[in-house]
């Protein structure tokens, strides 16, 4: 009876063939609805693997609670029983900065078309992340996964030209963890925007951590290249130090000095960096020197903006705030709310991948009844051109099974409070095949999410759950020991 009732994800949208996103953790279909009087594109998540892991569950969680222009929203959670598929419905971004910068790049090397983003649309970009960030810090919600490929832009539509901060599967409250973040999370943020604090190991990292990678994002969109462009590969591996990451900062940026950060002899790889860097090696780097190269005055208000947001002093870094009452916003041009301004889009459309079994490049394919063209890799950072971000495995066994008992604990205190309503008797399934119930999510006539709101409900029934913890705590240390994750499921695609 019940299943007969539920609402599923093929009878309610058409997007066989229509797949714009492919990565290690699922795939992103374009989506239309099948009722004709709606015309609402969306963007559909298939969450790789059977069931649905905690950090999907802390991901949704989040999504439901957050409503703000510039992130992206959640419309929905479907799940799938024949096949254990967990599905994430969300409005769907024509565009992102990674494809807008690419287009930029090409224009440069041939020499063609616009070859950098118009002053006025880096300027409308960049607020608007800083507008997004400010409203997550302000709810202690630390994304740690800012890059190009993670910002998409609205294409045509209501909301033209609007930026949508995605991909909150690395997202974490803040506002008091049970342990320091490190230990749950050792290696987070794509390694071209990890700043230099993470590289060296802190085990107590702050809102900071998003604010330089914003810097990384306003370097790119100012020169149409990485700022800290590294060729190392990013070791899969739970140690967050990485020499060659750490060099590339400081052949842009100059050698740290203690006297910049009094706390870098505090960070727990100062010994490494101490026997491996010399101040002598780095002599005559600076931004300055790196800015002038892309033809970036020095006097400008936007390098010093750009120099703030990407102090590495991370206690010294401008917060998401100050950076946007910041007199690089107050100056010409005057900021947009539609970034692309009043004429037409000028970038390519996402284009549609086929499915090539044995083969991992996916090939593009002609759009069938969308109409248009789409440029491939929506929201996925294995096929966006990024460096991947750090998906360590810390536990074995199948998918979702060995779950990390903090996990578990913030996961079950944002669940099952907070109001709303997913699908009706939508159900999700456990990496050990147990169901559990998600009776509720967003409601379009929902609140907006408050500072209190999030840490009441992050908090509800804390003290029951805190008398649990330390009644399992010698069987987690067994099963864990002291540092360890077992984020080894969902990360990825928005």
């Amino acid at each position: 009876m019940l299943a007969s009732k539920r609402r599923k994800v093929e009878d309610l949208y058409e997007y066989e063939g229509c797949k714009v996103g492919r990565g290690t953790y699922g795939h992103v279909y374009k989506a239309i609805s099948k009722d004709p009087n709606e015309k609402k594109e969306y963007a559909l998540k298939q969450i790789e693997g059977t069931g649905i892991s905690m950090s999907a569950c802390r991901e949704i969680a989040l999504l439901r609670e957050l409503e703000h222009p510039n992130v992206i929203c959640l419309q929905g959670v479907f799940l799938s029983h024949a096949d254990r598929k967990v599905w994430l419905l969300f409005d769907f971004a024509e565009h992102d900065l990674w494809h807008i910068i690419k287009f930029h790049r090409a224009s440069k090397a041939s020499k063609k078309g616009m070859t950098n983003i118009p002053a006025v649309t880096v300027k409308s970009l960049l607020y608007q992340i800083l507008d997004g960030i400010h409203y997550l810090h302000a709810n202690w919600v630390l994304h740690r996964d800012l890059k190009p490929a993670n910002i998409l832009v609205m294409g045509e539509g209501p909301e033209r030209g609007r930026v949508k901060i995605a991909d909150m599967g690395f997202a974490r409250l803040f506002n008091s963890p049970l342990k320091p973040l490190a230990d749950l999370d050792p290696v987070v943020v794509t390694f071209w925007y990890r700043a230099p604090e993470l590289l060296l190991g802190a085990r107590h990292y702050t809102k900071a951590i998003d604010i330089w990678a914003i810097g990384c994002i306003f370097a790119e969109l100012l020169t149409s290249e990485p700022i800290f462009h590294c060729r190392q590969e990013d070791s899969k591996t739970s140690n967050p130090y990485h020499h060659d990451q750490l060099d590339r900062i400081f052949q842009v940026m100059g050698f740290p000095m203690e006297k910049d950060w009094e706390d870098i002899r505090k960070m727990p790889e100062f010994p490494t960096f101490q026997k491996d860097f010399r101040k002598q090696n780095y002599t005559g780097c600076s931004l300055v020197k790196y800015l002038e190269k892309h033809k970036i005055n020095k006097d400008s208000r936007a390098f010093a903006l750009l120099l703030k947001l990407l102090t590495m002093d991370p206690l010294k870094r401008i917060t998401s705030d100050q950076a946007k009452n910041d007199g690089y916003f107050q100056e010409e041009p005057q900021r947009e709310k539609d970034v692309f301004g009043s004429g037409p889009i000028p970038y390519p459309k996402r284009e549609f991948l086929t499915d090539d079994d044995g083969d991992d490049k996916d090939k593009l394919k002609p759009m069938k009844h969308h109409g248009h063209a789409r440029d491939k890799g929506m929201m996925m950072n294995d096929q966006s051109g990024q460096p991947p971000a750090k998906r360590p495995k810390f536990s074995s066994g199948k998918e979702g099974q060995s779950v990390n008992l903090h996990h578990q604990q913030q996961a079950q205190q944002t669940m099952h409070s907070g109001t709303g309503s997913y699908h009706p008797e939508l159900t999700t399934i456990s990496g050990n095949g147990s169901s559990v119930s998600l009776q509720q999510t967003q409601s379009n006539s929902s609140m907006p999410m408050t500072s209190s709101s999030i840490v009441n409900r992050h908090h509800a029934g804390a003290h029951n759950q805190h008398q649990q913890l330390q009644q399992q705590s010698q069987h987690h240390q067994r099963n864990f020991g002291s540092g360890a994750s077992s984020n080894n499921t969902y990360r990825g695609m928005f």
